[in-house]
């Protein structure tokens, strides 16, 4: 169905991965989807998978109009250019905005293990410029196009590591740092009837994370936390993403979702949406994952343990590791 159709949006870092999956995801709703990445055509001597011209193809494929625009997102310049440009091509309409390029992928992995202080101290830029910083600026462009519209809907892309340890104190502050700063975006854009959000996908199969788990799988001994990689329990595919966001821009009176996160997996049972190979994965913080993740034999039918969410109150009284009064 293209519940989108008539609708201009912008997807940034979308070469790859969740970036990618979220275009086509509006894609395939009918969205005029503009996408931005640092790579234009493929480049088969590098190691590194993807392209704007390849995620512009399978979004045409799914049915939607996809222009590629090659932007390196921390020049702040070539940024408003690219709002010039759909200011410019698309009359001043810009309905949907999703905050999703990242840069600190590289330097997470080459710092892996280690505490923070054994890094360089570049490992935060590495982490929130390219990301944080990144959202915040392409927010202020797409902010000033929506405010004259009076509507539109900014999601950025967060996850678990906002409030639970993951990757390490850069990565974690980044994280949490996307949902106060959809938070508090909210506040400012309600007025307006622009509403900010931050999503929050699950265990993601990207080419990084069906790489490690490959890699997690040859080794002899595997801890169940790793298990849950090395077996891809609960994965969510990057389409999964962008079909509920897709379904979540055409909710009527969406302002109420404004400042909030909102988890993938949830939303997607909400709508009774599938990813692209038929499946709802459940939430992170529910029991039919959590109980499996723990005990491995489980993992073949999670369909007997109830899907019970862990309340919010609970989850940071326990394992989430935000800050507490």
């Amino acid at each position: 169905m293209k519940h989108l159709e008539g609708k201009v949006a912008l997807v940034t870092g979308a070469t790859r991965g969740l970036g990618k999956g979220i275009a086509i995801g509006l894609g395939e709703a009918g969205a005029t989807v503009y996408i931005t990445g640092r790579r234009l055509n493929p480049n088969s001597s590098d190691e590194v998978a993807g392209s704007l011209i390849e995620t512009q193809v399978a979004v045409e494929q799914a049915g939607g109009v996809c222009i590629p625009v090659q932007v390196d997102h921390s020049d702040d310049e070539q940024v408003r250019l690219l709002f010039e440009r759909i200011q410019d091509e698309q009359q001043g309409k810009l309905d949907l905005l999703v905050n999703n390029v990242y840069a600190g992928v590289p330097a997470l992995k080459d710092a892996q293990g280690q505490p923070f202080w054994e890094s360089e101290p570049s490992l935060w830029d590495a982490c929130n410029n390219v990301g944080l910083r990144s959202h915040y600026i392409a927010s202020v462009f797409a902010a000033r196009m929506m405010a004259k519209q009076g509507q539109g809907l900014i999601c950025n892309i967060s996850s678990w590591g906002g409030l639970s340890y993951i990757f390490g104190a850069a990565y974690g502050a980044g994280k949490s740092g996307c949902d106060r700063l959809a938070s508090d975006m909210a506040v400012e854009l309600k007025p307006y009837n622009i509403t900010a959000v931050s999503i929050w996908p699950g265990i993601v199969g990207t080419e990084l994370f069906s790489t490690l788990a490959a890699e997690l799988a040859q080794q002899d001994n595997i801890n169940p936390s790793n298990s849950v990689l090395s077996e891809r329990f609960n994965w969510e595919t990057p389409l999964l993403t962008g079909r509920v966001i897709a379904k979540l821009a055409t909710e009527p009176n969406l302002i109420r979702r404004t400042g909030k996160v909102h988890i993938v997996a949830e939303l997607a049972q909400k709508y009774g949406i599938v990813d692209q190979e038929g499946n709802l994965p459940a939430s992170l913080r529910s029991l039919r994952f959590l109980i499996p993740a723990a005990i491995p034999n489980l993992r073949k039918n999670p369909s007997l343990i109830p899907d019970i969410k862990v309340p919010w109150s609970l989850l940071l009284l326990t394992a989430l590791q935000s800050p507490k009064i």
